[in-house]
């Protein structure tokens, strides 16, 4: 592990959706508070390999420290995108350039914050999905997904996000969970941890979806005790578009996405704001969005 120094806040952000003109602005605009400052970015950055260098090299310069957990807009292997890799090709891709750029990568040793509310390592993840948090009433993948197509909500990963050399994206997850729990149960006794995924650790994020047949695409029951296992201080994750703040086991839970403008819109809040995850901040438990709102994925994603 990487140790570090120096104050500051560890701050984090996801769902930047740069393709989007106002969104771009955002992190044109983004900058830290102070000198020490490290910036989380949790997925879905971008759907271009380009956008998505563009972006985190933006924030590296920034930043003291930027790290990437890879969402799933990050996998597509889009048809406007010059880069045609797929599945495992295009994330070990992705994690060069960012090693290019400096920025951590779920492949890399877990630094360690020694800033205000530390020390505790902050690891960012790369688990997928696997189907487990199916809709009420199915017991197998075929009959959830065949339920989420009847309703008009189908993530767009069943055709842009391929799990090459992978049978299957829950074959990918499966592997990536064995992988992380192996690292994980190996970090010192000792230590809180930050844990950063694209996707919630547990399913309870999800429970305030309009439309909880999403939920299929939003994590695996495999990790749902991990919050206990390995310390954690706090949970951070995005993908829902739903910025707030929940608790669960006396575990904090940080959803910390921007979101599509036509979201962000609609709240209080000024958008583009990094969530502060170390030192705590002190204020109403939820933030950002109403329970459903940009959360919802009314139809196709």
């Amino acid at each position: 592990m990487e140790p570090t120094a120096g104050a500051g806040q560890l701050l984090a952000i996801s769902d930047l959706h740069v393709t989007y003109p106002e969104n771009r602005a955002l992190v044109e605009a983004m900058r830290p508070g102070t000198d020490d400052d490290w910036l989380i970015v949790a997925g879905d950055v971008a759907e271009t390999v380009e956008d998505i260098r563009w972006t985190l090299a933006t924030l590296a310069d920034r930043f003291a420290k930027v790290l990437w957990a890879p969402g799933n807009h990050d996998l597509w292997t889009h048809p406007r995108d010059s880069v045609t890799l797929r599945g495992v090709a295009r994330y070990e891709h992705l994690v060069a350039l960012c090693r290019d750029l400096g920025v951590t990568t779920p492949e890399d040793p877990y630094p360690v914050w020694h800033g205000p509310g530390g020390p505790a390592v902050v690891a960012p993840l790369f688990l997928l999905y696997d189907y487990s948090f199916l809709p009420a009433g199915c017991a197998t993948k075929e009959e959830g997904l065949a339920y989420a197509q009847s309703t008009g909500v189908v993530c767009n990963d069943e055709h842009v996000l391929h799990p090459d050399p992978y049978p299957a994206r829950e074959d990918w997850c499966r592997a990536r969970v064995a992988e992380t729990e192996r690292r994980l149960a190996a970090l010192p006794a000792g230590l809180p941890t930050v844990l950063v995924n694209h996707y919630p650790l547990d399913r309870h994020p999800t429970d305030v979806l309009w439309y909880p047949e999403f939920a299929m695409w939003c994590g695996t029951t495999r990790t749902a005790d991990w919050h206990r296992r390995f310390r954690v201080a706090a949970m951070v994750y995005g993908h829902l578009h739903i910025p707030r703040t929940t608790w669960h086991e006396g575990v904090r839970f940080e959803e910390v996405s921007v979101g599509y403008p036509r979201e962000w819109r609609r709240r209080p809040e000024p958008p583009g704001r990094p969530r502060r995850i170390l030192p705590m901040e002190v204020g109403p438990g939820d933030r950002g969005a109403a329970p459903g709102v940009g959360g919802g994925r009314g139809g196709v994603r």
